[in-house]
């Protein structure tokens, strides 16, 4: 968003109609409401037991209150501000139309993308502290949730590694972290049961192929 570019500016605003067509298909505030409730429900569950820190746990907790406070204040009301910003609505109405973006279709696009930079990114920045509620709740939920579990090295043979999910445990999230300089990724998919990671190579102008030689990695299944 800090960019100069006009492709900055851009490139902001397609990432905040993104968001908005996300929060118009559903009630994002409600879903965070109902994940914070119950990730204090479950930091409660485990106040007593041995090795947990209880000036963390009430940090984290206060933490979690006030986030919850804060959404439930701010109703829905995010979403409207941002819905009647009258460039937004006219580069929203345009932006699924293949070219839709052109100076001579939203003129008063281009005008604006032509002021200052200084003058874009203040005007961004107040579009997107209408969304802090809604980021900083997301924020915590995620950082909780990637707290929960300890990295894990794992080798995957001939680039496959499959594991069995424990059905009692509520995992929400599996991480797989490689490092950021690897010349392979990891596609996934999985199910309650069990979770399988391929790793792959890309190869300029054809498929990927599969890694056949054992990789290391780390493993993270998230559960709170």
């Amino acid at each position: 968003m800090r960019g100069y570019s006009v492709w900055d500016s851009r490139a902001t605003i397609t990432h905040i109609l993104g968001i908005m067509n996300i929060m118009s298909r559903i009630d994002l505030r409600s879903e965070l409401l109902k994940e914070l409730e119950r990730q204090t429900s479950a930091l409660l569950a485990i106040s007593s037991r041995p090795g947990v820190d209880p000036s963390i746990l009430e940090d984290t907790l206060k933490k979690l209150d006030t986030y919850t406070n804060n959404l439930r204040s701010a109703s829905n009301q995010s979403i409207h501000e941002l819905n009647n910003i009258e460039l937004l609505k006219l580069i929203r109405q345009r932006d699924s139309i293949p070219g839709g973006s052109c100076d001579f279709d939203i003129p008063i696009y281009h005008f604006w993308l032509k002021q200052q930079p200084e003058q874009r990114i203040e005007i961004l920045e107040s579009w997107l502290s209408q969304l802090d509620n809604l980021r900083l709740s997301i924020g915590v939920i995620l950082s909780l949730l990637r707290e929960s579990a300890i990295n894990t090295p794992i080798i995957a043979e001939q680039g496959f590694y499959q594991q069995s999910l424990d059905t009692n445990i509520p995992f929400q999230l599996i991480r797989v972290i490689v490092p950021s300089d690897a010349e392979f990724y990891a596609e996934m998919s999985g199910g309650k049961h069990r979770f399988s990671v391929r790793f792959m190579k890309p190869v300029s102008g054809e498929r990927p192929s599969p890694c056949l030689e054992d990789i290391e990695f780390q493993l993270s299944c998230c559960a709170l």
